[in-house]
């Protein structure tokens, strides 16, 4: 049997998890009955008289008093979350990025050094950079993402570890447990950005990770219909960012966000089975042509790599990417057009099947840099049936061999 077929075998969904993500566990006699849990479309709450109000200043982390800091509707959203991802405290953000933020700026000051271990989100990099430069942040960026390759960049200033798993573009696979321990082992707190894999398919902090990230844009939305971000982690990690930049950085879930979010977590475990299972049929049809190579997605790891894949993932989302061979702009720009089906968006997560390259035509000295090959095309399979996304990649295909 085939190690993709192995790890889709073994990996039935627990039953904690589709509770987290159902509304059994929402209070529902709060709300009248309401099988789904209406949207608190309030910016403030109103207290019965001025010493309620004086005592819920002094409890401002557990009471409801303005929505910037809790609200009924995102707290729902949030205890679901870290309900997922077995963390004990989560917090909503306004985007993916807002999370992002809110993590590195509660803890990296002047002068701290961060190690990036892997390929990371472009926007986290850009902002690692602009902190570097504004307030003189160090970084160190580790591709090799071994624990000698890290222990190697550690520096009596290291504060943060920050990772993803698989690795954007180009889906490398981290050892999460030992960089953890590794971590530990120097005081050094570890984050991951988990967005790829969902809780449903990876749990960080079971793993010994410090704080996970998510971009609840992408599969735990699912609808291509709201922005968000997620932090889950300790209540005493918590405290440090909600105090900081949660409530004073100010970029905080809405209400009516937070209730689509909740409406696609219902449906999350359906929706990541069939990313899954169409993911690796369209795999299968790549596997076939000599025009591709390089098919960067988890069920393809090296051996290696399927022995720590084994130990912390249960499944594989839709998200990945492949290479053009001898591929350049040009190459890219005509397969990418040639698509119909596939829409060209930055994002994924949706209903809809996606593509883009990191290859713009201008920036192939920095694609180097970072290990990615010109040719390199991301596909996000959604949805739709996989014999159409195939029949699409098809005509890309027989439109490129008449380059």
């Amino acid at each position: 049997m085939e190690f993709s077929s192995m790890l889709l075998n073994n990996a039935p969904f627990l039953s904690d998890d589709h509770s987290a993500c159902s509304g059994q566990d929402e209070p529902h006699e709060r709300y009248f009955g309401a099988v789904s849990a209406p949207i608190i479309q309030t910016s403030l709450f109103v207290q019965k008289n001025y010493q309620t109000y004086c005592d819920d200043m002094q409890h401002e982390a557990e009471r409801f008093i303005y929505s910037r800091g809790l609200n009924p509707t995102v707290q729902i959203v949030e205890q679901k979350l870290a309900k997922l991802e077995r963390g004990e405290a989560c917090r909503c953000f306004a985007s993916g990025m807002g999370a992002i933020s809110a993590v590195l700026m509660a803890n990296l000051n002047s002068h701290d050094h961060i190690i990036l271990v892997n390929n990371v989100y472009g926007p986290a990099m850009a902002l690692i950079k602009q902190m570097a430069r504004k307030y003189e942040v160090q970084y160190d960026v580790v591709l090799d993402g071994t624990p000698e390759a890290i222990a190697h960049h550690i520096r009596p200033n290291t504060r943060l570890i920050y990772t993803e798993s698989p690795g954007t573009m180009t889906m490398n696979i981290v050892d999460l447990a030992a960089i953890a321990t590794l971590a530990k082992e120097h005081g050094i707190t570890t984050v991951i950005d988990n967005t790829w894999a969902t809780p449903l398919f990876q749990k960080p902090l079971t793993l010994g990770f410090d704080i996970v990230i998510h971009s609840c844009t992408k599969y735990l939305g699912g609808h291509s219909d709201l922005i968000a971000g997620a932090v889950i982690t300790s209540h005493q990690r918590m405290a440090e960012i909600r105090d900081f930049s949660h409530q004073l950085l100010g970029s905080v879930l809405s209400p009516f966000a937070a209730w689509l979010l909740l409406r696609g977590l219902r449906t999350l475990p359906v929706r990541m089975q069939r990313h899954q299972e169409n993911v690796l049929q369209v795999i299968e049809y790549l596997k076939t042509l000599p025009e591709v190579e390089n098919i960067r997605h988890p069920c393809m790891a090296d051996v290696p790599q399927q022995a720590i894949i084994r130990k912390q993932m249960s499944g594989f989302s839709g998200l990945f990417s492949f290479e053009i061979r001898d591929g350049r702009f040009a190459d890219v720009k005509r397969f990418i057009d040639s698509c119909r089906l596939f829409k060209v968006g930055c994002s994924w997560g949706g209903y809809e099947s996606l593509i883009i390259s990191p290859n713009r035509g201008y920036n192939e000295a920095a694609l180097a840099t970072d290990n990615i090959a010109t040719g390199l095309i991301r596909l996000s399979i959604g949805q739709e049936s996989p014999s159409l996304l195939i029949a699409d990649l098809a005509g890309a295909f027989a439109a490129l061999a008449k380059r």
